[in-house]
């Protein structure tokens, strides 16, 4: 299901623990590592496609979460052409995506990445909040940074409110 514009609607779920690090996932049989994301399917809404990807990526059920905040708007990304099927191209530009900030409030050990038969994630860490903008793949960059950067204000440290560069004058 594409916009008129060519974007597929999507959600994207920043997870934080009780020291506000976030859930980093390393995809299946690759070296790259991304935040849970996934597809809205027709009649669902944001937050029930949330909730979905979260128990099939991550294992987690709503129980487990606290919802923190999400984003006003559709953050968008391109997907570079040679990455589009041969089929899509021409009609696919790429994803169009609602970000939601969840804390943890179950365990650790409450993560499963093994809850469906085909895995999004075979492991996965804490990272400091502003870590995945360096290692995120380029053609993500700019939307995981707009999603960070609005939602932190949901958070109650206030050291993740100030800019991620460390040698920014401060007040």
């Amino acid at each position: 299901m594409l916009d008129r514009d060519g974007y597929r609607p999507n959600v994207g779920i920043i997870i934080v623990n009780h020291r506000n690090q976030v859930f980093w996932g390393k995809r299946v049989r690759e070296h790259s590592w991304q935040f849970p994301q996934g597809g809205i399917k027709p009649g669902e809404s944001p937050e029930q496609a949330m909730y979905r990807e979260l128990m099939e990526e991550v294992g987690l059920a709503p129980n487990q979460v606290e919802i923190l905040g999400r984003t006003r708007d559709w953050l968008r990304y391109d997907v570079p052409t040679n990455w589009v099927r041969r089929e899509w191209r021409g009609t696919y530009k790429g994803q169009k995506q609602i970000w939601f900030l969840l804390r943890l409030t179950g365990r650790d050990s409450d993560v499963s990445l093994r809850r469906t038969s085909h895995p999004e994630f075979d492991a996965w860490r804490w990272s400091e909040y502003w870590s995945p903008l360096d290692s995120v793949i380029e053609f993500k960059r700019r939307v995981y940074e707009a999603a960070l950067s609005e939602l932190t204000r949901f958070l109650e440290e206030t050291p993740l409110r100030q800019t991620r560069n460390a040698n920014a004058p401060r007040d």
